[in-house]
């Protein structure tokens, strides 16, 4: 059973790593991955040896909470994610704490620059004035520090929360102990100096720094909330020979649901009566509106354009194509990449280092110098500076952003480590029917000689029509679906007696007293029905890897008919924009080698590999991988899943009625091989905004710490001011947010 929680108390990357540790060692639990850009833990676990509720205690006695999270897909869209009672309280506190600290910083001017300042009114920086105004801010606004920190040190772990609060709490017992006894310190020649403002305004400044982030990282499901607000909040069903208007909610499978100019498709269904044409940009990405008629599907949160129709629910709730779209995203965002190992590795020896580096420094001034105070504040800065937040942060909310604004593009991205394996393919492998072609055959060309009854071409059409609607051949359902396009009645067309198919060969039968056959050259031959005056015409067509259909009426030729699987329409310029990102494009089919090199001209690939049957796919891309390649397999998703999944990156054609494919790692809704250079393009623009994050969450700490501890004094004679180490801190974390909300201005190429 897989279950995602909120957690609840996690203030840095070390808080998910302590959540996940208490999680992974109750007996049950299979795999564990805490998030802390979303806050949220996914847990695998057997539930036959396990209960949700023993997660639930064995993460509170971490000292933090978890609750158990409702489909995302049903939850408002419209809320205000600054609304939330955390954000709030932050915000409170952040200004008290800013209210607090000017007065104090205020009071302490006099003794922070030696001077006397009559309009300072000198009871205002009284120690215990200092103290009373300090302390509601230590208490009330700096609680979750410390009480993080006791959690922590109950379970024999250090945290963000520790360093915190043992660099303030240095700072504000320092200053306590010289407000109550001054004589402790003057006894031993020391300066006596309170530095509660120190510590109220790295409070303040911390606590404005995790507003900031919360904020930001709000913005971070942004696509998510888009995507849910797509959904209608009614229907207009028919229940009982009555048309009644009722919340989505309530739409059962089955329900006859009535949908009229410019409103919004309420589920999944299939049409059952009347014609329109529907936007599906919002779900699939594909800009043009689709024609719709009897049976065709709709997806549920697309927009009906120019008319009405009625349709069949067929998915509701979490099984329409909008909720899995939204529950693969959202799997996505909570999934780690390969890189952030990196940073979880760094993060689980940072606070205990960092601590050690404090003491040490501690230790160093004082034995040098016997500087008690210069000893304090290195020391408090180190603890203060330091930031795991930062790494943590660095890779989750790119991965969040890059995710979301794949499923704004019509792309499902399975999660990191896919997104991460998408921008080293080099070998991009391309199934043909269903992918390079539209999967159908369609009639490419329709050529008439005239005949003795000197028939045109639209009357010789209605009677091949004719013929072929008493077909079930996949062939003749083409050459009905041309007729149509020619504007041909198909249900006003004359009937047919005698008809009869003949496999392998064609289909004959009798029409209004003319006798028509439609077959092979072949079956033309074994007829003895002349064909030389189309032969030079039927021998170029099927040079193009179409297939022929010669017609013949009362024993002369007449016509003939080219059928082929056709390109879609965006196939060749996808190929091309691929193969300028420098992939290697392979065409992979079971067709002959000559239908195969004839539609691969016409696309622009250069490599073929045909005659492949379906179960020797997996085996061919294993050779180029044996060949060090780094290969991306695209297909249907049905057939071709062993390939799929055995390619480095399996990439699945959508259909817009079954997006959630198993084999693949990233999905294409709308089917357009245009989303394959954007899914590249966009995997290559989220690994480079994680290693900026990176490499700015390191260079800082490298940096930071140092500077903290005193390594400039002997030289300047310069310190850094713990406030000032607070600040940097505290917006250390925002400027990655902030760096991986740049995502959303992504844009393929």
């Amino acid at each position: 059973m897989q279950q995602t929680l909120q957690i609840t108390g996690m203030s840095c990357a070390g808080c998910a790593s302590s959540v996940e540790k208490a999680i992974h060692q109750i007996d049950g639990v299979e795999n564990c991955i805490v998030n802390f850009g979303t806050e949220q833990a996914t847990v695998e676990f057997n539930d036959q040896r396990l209960k949700l509720q023993d997660i639930q205690q064995a993460v509170a006695r971490a000292g933090y909470g978890a609750e158990p999270i409702t489909e995302f897909w049903e939850m408002s869209a419209e809320r205000d994610p600054s609304a939330d009672p955390h954000t709030q309280e932050l915000r409170r506190k952040t200004l008290f704490g800013g209210v607090m600290s000017a007065i104090i910083v205020f009071g302490s001017i006099p003794m922070m620059t030696g001077l006397q300042i009559g309009w300072i009114p000198m009871w205002l920086h009284h120690p215990w004035v200092q103290w009373a105004l300090a302390t509601p801010v230590m208490v009330w606004c700096g609680r979750d520090f410390f009480v993080g920190a006791w959690h922590s040190w109950q379970r024999r772990t250090a945290d963000m929360n520790t360093l915190v609060a043992l660099g303030t709490g240095t700072a504000y017992i320092y200053s306590l102990v010289i407000t109550i006894a001054p004589q402790l310190v003057t006894n031993q020649g020391i300066e006596v100096a309170v530095y509660y403002e120190a510590a109220v305004v790295i409070i303040t400044l911390l606590l404005l720094g995790r507003w900031l982030e919360q904020r930001a990282k709000n913005h971070t499901s942004d696509a998510i909330r888009h995507l849910m607000g797509l959904q209608a909040k009614t229907a207009r069903v028919l229940r009982q020979g009555q048309v009644v208007d009722i919340p989505i909610q309530a739409v059962v499978v089955g329900d006859v649901v009535l949908v009229r100019p410019g409103e919004k498709i309420p589920v999944d269904g299939e049409v059952i009566e009347g014609q329109s044409t529907v936007d599906e940009s919002m779900v699939t990405g594909e800009s043009m509106p689709v024609s719709k008629g009897s049976g065709d599907p709709v997806i549920g949160a697309t927009i009906n354009k120019t008319g009405s129709f009625q349709f069949r629910a067929s998915r509701v709730g979490k099984d329409t194509v909008l909720a899995q779209i939204v529950q693969l995203v959202q799997a996505a965002q909570n999934s780690k990449a390969p890189i952030q190992k990196l940073a979880d590795r760094v993060t689980s020896w940072f606070v205990p280092t960092v601590m050690a580096i404090a003491l040490v420094t501690f230790l160093v001034w004082l034995l040098t110098t016997g500087n008690l105070t210069l000893s304090l504040i290195t020391t408090v800065s180190v603890l203060i500076i330091a930031c795991p937040c930062a790494l943590g942060l660095a890779t989750p909310t790119s991965i969040m952003v890059g995710t979301g604004k794949g499923a704004e593009n019509g792309i499902l991205i399975r999660g990191g480590d896919s997104l991460q394996q998408a921008h080293r393919i080099n070998t991009l492998v391309l199934d043909k029917t269903g992918t390079l072609t539209a999967g159908q055959p369609t009639v490419t060309d329709f050529v008439s000689v005239g005949g003795t009854a000197n028939q045109n071409e639209l009357k010789l059409l209605r009677l091949v029509a004719a013929v072929e609607q008493n077909s079930e051949h996949p062939l003749a359902e083409a050459i009905v679906q041309y007729a149509q396009r020619q504007e041909i009645e198909v249900n006003a067309l004359p009937p047919v007696s005698e008809f009869e198919a003949i496999a392998g060969c064609g289909v004959q039968g009798r029409v209004s007293d003319r006798w028509v056959q439609i077959g092979t050259p072949r079956w033309m031959h074994d007829l003895n029905i002349d064909i030389e005056r189309l032969a030079a015409r039927e021998t170029a067509l099927a040079s193009q890897a179409k297939t022929t259909a010669l017609i013949a009426v009362d024993g002369q030729i007449e016509g003939l008919l080219a059928i082929a699987d056709t390109l879609k329409p965006n196939s060749q310029s996808a190929v091309n924009r691929l193969q300028k990102l420098g992939l290697e494009v392979i065409m992979l089919t079971g067709d002959n080698r000559h239908t195969a090199d004839a539609l691969a001209r016409e696309v622009g690939i250069r490599q073929v590999i045909a005659e492949v049957h379906p179960d020797q796919k997996a085996a061919k891309i294993r050779e180029l991988q044996d060949a060090g390649k780094v290969v991306a397999m695209v297909g249907d998703g049905i057939n071709d899943a062993p390939a799929l999944a055995q390619a480095d990156v399996g990439i699945a054609i959508g259909t817009g009625t079954d997006v959630a494919m198993s084999a693949s790692d990233i999905t294409l809704i709308s089917g357009d091989l245009r989303g394959i250079a954007t899914a590249i393009q966009l995997s290559n623009a989220t690994l480079r905004n994680i290693r900026q994050n990176l490499f700015f969450a390191f260079i800082y700490n490298v940096i930071g710490i140092p500077i903290a501890a005193g390594i400039l004094y002997p030289v300047t004679g310069w310190l850094l001011n713990p406030i000032i180490a607070g600040a940097a801190m505290a917006f250390s974390s925002v400027s990655v947010v902030t760096n991986a909300l740049r995502l959303k201005r992504f844009q393929p190429h």
